[in-house]
């Protein structure tokens, strides 16, 4: 049987043989695990270790009745759609069951599509609440668009990657510095997917309580340790049909590896505390800010999961690689902050694009997310002056100023910002033989940028 988003653990409660029997054998084939118990007492001890979707009641048996198993359900398992079928029942037993919270009510003898559309329409309530519980955490943060922004020779790389792997269901190794956006490009991946319609589900691994990390992932069962007073799906399940993100792999110990490598080879879960699996449909995408292949060789990190992982590799570069996207990113990361769809190109002042043009940027994009915003909010929505920028930047930017102008004492000169940006310019130019793509690309602007700051230049010798 393949695993698939519509898949339900159903409990099938019948004392006829005959019906159980068949139920036994169609249920599979409708894509969905059984487990088919005879009375009322051995559906309780099945509750008592499994949790299940949907519970097929009947009301008539010896020993416990139906309404017996209902109301354990109700009080232990209250997330156990139930479903009543007899074929003794009448309109107070329909009217009792919808009181009791039951899901529907089918009255024997019922054809197998029948009951096949109930359950469709059970594992269609159960998607949209895996979508919901996965939309809920992605806006616990600040998200906007998931555009990959960047025309340089990395970035482009980094999306044509994205474009070619996302419509495949391989795993994915996203490797990078942190703050580089490895987040983004996982998302990314996602909605360019097939599974683009399902959850994309993100958990930290280094942020996960060291006695929890299997809870989380695989969820566990009511009482199955202390502190579990409900049942709780876990992540590999919440992500059912869509992407699961698992960032800062590399945190996780050696015996979460074992269990997360034994899921990718058989896509089954079972809960802790239960005795029962089942099968899930998930994506896996990781990312790491650490060497795998050095902890492999250090015995950290399990050579087979990393094989299993790394079907394909994606390398964000560290923003002070590309900073000829920092215009761009900056105008992105302001219209984010504003909540507005672009931002102008002046919405920066030219002094304050080259104090980040000249910043080393050691917490890549979120670093300079966190800057645009401290700026953002001291300029009051005018346009963003060097003076907005944090201090950090601006000792960064002094540094190179005194630095140079120190330089240049000797000649009992006293020189702008301007003159000494230029002056680098036509260093970086005359070394690199006039190329100005080549020189825009070492100084990390764009070659418009370039071809405006000389432009500017000539124009100010021309007036002098």
């Amino acid at each position: 049987m393949g695993s698939s988003a519509s898949n339900l653990r159903i409990l099938f409660v019948d004392d006829e043989a005959p019906i159980r029997e068949v139920m036994r054998i169609e249920l599979p084939r409708m894509g969905h695990d059984v487990t088919v118990c005879e009375d009322g007492e051995s559906a309780l001890k099945a509750l008592d270790s499994n949790s299940y979707d949907v519970a097929v009641v009947d009301l008539r048996m010896p020993g416990l009745t139906g309404w017996d198993v209902i109301d354990h359900i109700k009080s232990n398992v209250p997330e156990t759609e139930v479903i009543i079928h007899t074929g003794h029942g009448n309109m107070e037993d329909a009217i009792k069951a919808v009181r009791q919270g039951a899901y529907d009510f089918l009255q024997k003898p019922y054809k197998l599509f029948d009951i096949s559309a109930v359950l469709q329409r059970i594992a269609d309530k159960r998607t949209l609440t895996n979508k919901t519980i996965a939309l809920e955490s992605r806006l616990k943060a600040v998200e906007g668009s998931s555009d990959l922004i960047g025309e340089t020779d990395g970035m482009q790389r980094v999306k044509s990657l994205v474009a070619k792997i996302a419509p495949t269901d391989s795993s994915v190794l996203i490797l990078g510095e942190t703050g580089t956006g490895k987040e983004l490009v996982a998302r990314r991946i996602h909605e360019l997917s097939q599974r683009n319609a399902m959850p994309f589900v993100a958990v930290n691994c280094g942020a996960l309580p060291e006695n929890l990390v299997e809870s989380e992932f695989f969820g566990h069962r009511k009482g199955a340790f202390t502190g579990a007073d409900i049942s709780r799906k876990g992540l590999l399940e919440v992500a059912n049909g869509g992407t699961l993100f698992l960032d800062e792999l590399g945190e996780l110990d050696k015996g979460m590896q074992v269990k997360l490598l034994r899921f990718l080879e058989s896509g089954e879960v079972r809960r802790v505390g239960e005795n029962d699996s089942f099968h899930v449909d998930v994506r896996i995408v990781c990312a790491t800010n650490r060497s795998l292949q050095e902890m492999v060789q250090e015995g950290t990190f399990r050579e087979d999961l990393f094989f299993r992982v790394n079907t394909f590799e994606i390398h964000l570069p560290a923003l002070r690689e590309r900073k000829g996207d920092i215009p761009a990113l900056a105008r992105f990361l302001i219209a984010r902050y504003y909540k507005k769809a672009s931002m102008p190109k002046d919405v920066i002042s030219e002094e304050a694009e080259v104090a980040l043009l000249e910043y080393n940027w050691s917490g890549n994009v979120r670093e300079l997310a966190n800057a645009l915003e401290h700026a953002a909010i001291l300029s009051d929505g005018e346009t963003i002056e060097i003076d907005h920028l944090p201090s950090s930047i601006l000792r960064r930017n002094q540094t190179l100023t005194t630095s140079t102008a120190t330089a240049d004492h000797s000649s009992g000169e006293s020189k702008t910002l301007r003159q000494i940006e230029m002056e680098v310019i036509q260093r970086v130019l005359e070394k690199n033989d006039g190329d100005k793509p080549k020189t825009a690309a070492e100084l990390g602007i764009a070659l418009k940028t370039l071809y405006n700051k000389l432009n500017q230049y000539q124009a100010q010798s021309i007036a002098g």
